[in-house]
């Protein structure tokens, strides 16, 4: 039983709130125009490092995300899964790397009371409730998750909370990160949903691909353990499935909006850093973008 603490004694202090001065609210998308007229999907590449994405993207070996501009470098908001979505899910999306102030931050979602001031940066989509799910639900959107990676999977009291704050939530072995196959499985299981979906009601999807999460080592022929070169055919080979996706979605959907971007970076030996978890320029300089399709 939870017992209360007796504060009748103590002093009481006067509340500061922290209101800060924003020199450059306007968005670089009015996401007021985008809320209540698209879907968005909001796809997280999980553990993509930032140097790699722009390798590939240098390359060719991303031609599908090359269509829609450059990745952004970013820092994370989070060093593994669980903090970084928190962070996304209230509406603090990977901010930009020279980013020196939180008023340097682009809020796409602005949570309303967070004591961040009481006022909607312009173009930002202010929500109330403790997510951006629950505010888009609020405002007739149908809240889904398609799941990857152990946090996900709901197999576990720490595996739904998560999904536990989606209208629908999704999971299954085929999803998973031993799974080759993962991001196709993922893209088919959509597609099908997809197929069946009210088309009168709008859709905030969010996907988790562990695709490039280790194990990664089988996406590249020969190799028995992950490395760079197999996080980095990891993404080739999720970029392929993402385009039917989006062809897909586009066909049936059309106009959506696109957020896509990492969650956190991994090591793979750098300072004898290995994998995530820890604090490591690798591990928190992701990769970002946004764009319609």
């Amino acid at each position: 039983m939870r017992e209360d603490t007796d504060t009748s004694t103590a002093q009481e202090v006067p509340v500061r709130l922290f209101t800060p001065s924003r020199k450059n609210q306007k968005c670089s998308v009015d996401m007021t125009q985008v809320v209540g007229t698209s879907d968005i999907l909001f796809i997280c590449l999980d553990t993509l490092r930032y140097d790699v994405a722009v390798q590939e993207e240098a390359s060719g070996g991303t031609p599908v995300l090359n269509q829609y501009g450059p990745w952004q470098k970013c820092q994370a908001p989070g060093n593994f899964t669980y903090p970084s979505h928190h962070a996304m899910f209230a509406g603090f999306l990977p901010c930009r790397y020279d980013a020196k102030n939180v008023t340097d931050r682009e809020l796409l979602f602005f949570p309303k009371a967070i004591g961040l001031g009481k006022k909607t940066p312009e173009g930002a989509y202010g929500f109330s409730g403790s997510t951006i799910m629950e505010g888009l639900e609020k405002d007739g959107y149908d809240t889904w998750c398609v799941g990857g990676v152990a946090f996900f999977d709901k197999r576990s009291d720490l595996g739904k909370v998560f999904p536990s704050y989606f209208q629908k939530s999704y999971w299954n072995p085929s999803f998973s990160c031993p799974v080759k196959d993962s991001t196709k499985n993922q893209v088919d299981f959509i597609l099908k949903k997809l197929s069946k979906a009210d088309a009168e009601k709008h859709i905030f999807l969010y996907l988790n691909v562990d695709a490039i999460h280790y194990p990664n080592y089988f996406y590249l022929e020969g190799a028995s353990n992950d490395s760079i070169q197999s996080h980095a055919a990891a993404l080739r080979y999720v970029d392929g499935e993402l385009g039917r996706l989006f062809a897909e979605w586009k066909n049936l959907r059309g106009n959506t909006f696109v957020i896509c971007c990492s969650d956190h970076g991994t090591s793979y030996g750098e300072d004898g850093c290995q994998f995530h978890g820890v604090n490591h320029p690798v591990v928190n300089t992701i990769p970002y973008k946004h764009f319609f399709i």
